[in-house]
């Protein structure tokens, strides 16, 4: 017997009955039912995928957003395929990144020098934060 349930009845009842395609088929015995039981992928959480899309929209390369993130830079890509019919434009501009923690952010942020002609973007990475800016003057709208 098989741990599974019948998708059809319910019935515990299955045995395992042939390989399709190099996957396990099974019959159950209870309505003599044959099945294969879908393989389960590796998924992702959403958080990294909008993550790294917001990422990818402000200027970061793929292998930039793979040190950053953690996923890996091919992941990136096919996000980026996927959810931008045409992949935007990215304009290069001076970007520079630092992870810090929250008492480092508010520290950065009470110095006028380093606020004054710049555009942030600041991101939530699990204990950190991402600090991602630019030069305002710099940027084309």
């Amino acid at each position: 017997m098989i741990g599974n349930k019948c998708p059809k009845c319910q019935a515990t009842h299955i045995i395992k009955s042939g390989k399709v395609k190099d996957r396990q088929r099974f019959l159950c015995k209870a309505c003599n039912y044959h099945f294969t039981v879908n393989k389960l992928g590796k998924r992702i959480d959403d958080y990294y995928v909008i993550k790294a899309l917001q990422l990818y929209l402000q200027g970061l390369g793929y292998r930039e957003i793979e040190r950053v993130l953690g996923v890996s830079h091919v992941t990136v890509m096919k996000w980026v395929k996927q959810f931008f019919k045409k992949v935007p434009e990215r304009h290069r501009s001076s970007l520079d990144c630092e992870i810090l923690n929250v008492e480092e952010v508010c520290q950065y942020m009470q110095d006028k020098d380093n606020i004054n002609g710049r555009g942030f973007l600041l991101t939530h990475l699990g204990s950190k934060m991402l600090l991602i800016k630019w030069d305002a003057e710099k940027v084309a709208v």
